[in-house]
């Protein structure tokens, strides 16, 4: 059984227009068109919007062309072209990780690079950069292995893994992006390079960790990790006993093996009709779960939470490694959208008394998704040959969703995301992952001074023209 969160069903942001290309942008945009395989888009296109529309429908872009890519030569020659004409390029797969920095560059949609090869006795899988999440863990199925994937299956691997890659299997196995092998990349000259241990080293530590701002990645190897049975999905209470849930979490959190991972939930799903009947109007605290092992020794370890009363949905079972994102059956349409985050050094009662009078039972939260996932485990830990993300000391994370579907609705979110940090002031960090920054949150939430330092100098080695431009920029 499943049900899905909520999604948009009003009126979504419109965006707004892009101004057409001078005479001269025109003609080298016709330059650029004779030069490469895909189909370029520009603002005199009847098919202009839907190419340049990010995933997060309320955020607005301008990029001077979008460029279908069919092969890595069109990465070559699109970074050579953007090198002559002194513009920048940057590269969107699907349209996950969109922000407001973006107007009049070239923008490079990468999902036709959508090749997957997995080595099962290596225990490695190269994949494409428009390759989905989903996509690999279906090709994973059935081998009792998988790679670091997140909890939703529409990013590509390559944008979720380069940006540090917090996995359902991360307090096993560590970062996705110190699985990273092998990376084949254009950098910001045009030239075509191989990054690995060996290879271009100090290129490869910047990348495994510190996002697309180096060059534009056309495909990458990772390595892949056993996991043979995979037990998970999910159990909600009604949300007035998002208290009782919350401390059961902690408890069981704080002993929790690396094998386990406990995300909490609360959802507040609209009164909707597209909504499934058994969840529609109503708000739920919920747990959801994915374990490396058996069915038995998952439900031991879940004991508290079954011992709660008044459970109103249990979705748990065996996961096939296909159906992966449907633990946490995130939205995979896209949608507008609103976030914030915050890393937590614990989990106190006065957070938990805060948060569930800020988003709880008759607190009048808008907010349709307020998550904590559990971390610890090998994500605290610093790996060896580390690429630049670094470890995550803290054990927890606070990500809240806002979903405007109305332009009304963006100052109350706004609101109650303030609340919401307020609640967890005294057990924040002060840090965000790279990977919850939102479109427009600042690095330097979690790169240090020393890191962002050595980062710009490999930014200026592979870049030095300043031709790439990513959603998480490298300042000099």
């Amino acid at each position: 059984m499943s049900e899905t969160l909520p999604r948009p069903t009003d009126t979504v942001p419109v965006q707004a227009p892009s101004p057409s290309p001078t005479g001269n942008q025109s003609h080298a945009l016709e330059a650029l068109r004779r030069r490469v395989a895909g189909a370029l888009h520009t603002p005199d296109d009847p098919s202009w919007d839907a190419a340049r529309t990010p995933w997060m429908l309320n955020v607005q872009q301008h990029p001077m062309a979008v460029l279908e890519v069919r092969d890595s030569e069109d990465v070559v020659a699109a970074v050579r072209w953007a090198v002559d004409q002194g513009v920048q390029v940057t590269a969107q797969p699907t349209g996950h990780g969109a922000g407001p920095a973006f107007d009049q560059v070239l923008m490079l949609r990468t999902r036709g690079l959508d090749g997957i090869e997995v080595d099962v006795d290596r225990r490695t899988a190269w994949v494409g950069a428009g390759v989905k999440s989903g996509e690999l863990l279906a090709q994973l199925d059935g081998t009792g292995l998988t790679f670091l994937a997140g909890s939703n299956p529409d990013p590509t691997v390559v944008g979720m893994t380069i940006t540090g890659g917090i996995s359902w299997f991360g307090r096993g196995f560590g970062l996705g992006a110190d699985s990273i092998v092998t990376v084949e990349i254009v950098d910001g000259l045009g030239r075509l390079r191989r990054l690995s241990a060996t290879e271009d080293a100090e290129l490869f530590w910047a990348v495994r960790g510190g996002g697309g701002d180096f060059g534009i990645i056309t495909r990458m190897e990772v390595a892949l990790h056993p996991a043979p049975e995979v037990y998970g999905g999910r159990l909600l209470w009604p949300v007035d006993q998002m208290g009782q849930v919350l401390r059961t979490f902690r408890t069981v959190t704080e002993t929790a093996p690396e094998e386990l991972s406990i995300w909490y939930h609360t959802y507040q799903f609209p009164p909707l009709p597209e909504v499934p009947e058994p969840i529609r109007g109503k708000a739920f605290a919920s747990i959801a779960v994915a374990y490396l092992g058996s069915r038995e020794d998952a439900e031991a370890l879940l004991a508290p939470f079954r011992s709660l009363p008044g459970l109103a949905m249990d979705l748990m079972g065996e996961v096939p490694m296909a159906e992966l994102g449907s633990i946490a059956d995130e939205p995979t349409d896209p949608m507008p959208g609103m976030e914030t985050s915050a890393l937590l050094t614990r989990l106190d009662d006065d957070a938990i008394d805060g948060l569930v009078a800020t988003v709880g039972a008759d607190s009048g939260s808008p907010l349709p998704v307020v998550q904590i996932r559990h971390l610890g485990g090998a994500l605290a830990r610093t790996a060896a040959d580390a690429g630049s993300h670094g470890p995550v000391t803290e054990p927890y994370n606070l990500f809240a969703l806002g979903v405007p579907a109305v332009p009304e609705l963006v100052e109350v979110i706004g609101v109650f995301f303030g609340r919401i940090q307020a609640s967890v002031a005294h057990v924040s960090s002060g840090r965000a992952l790279l990977n919850f920054l939102g479109s427009t949150g600042d690095p330097a939430r979690w790169w240090s001074e020393q890191t962002r330092q050595r980062l710009a100098e490999a930014k200026q080695v592979s870049d030095p023209l300043q031709t790439i431009r990513s959603n998480r920029p490298v300042r000099p």
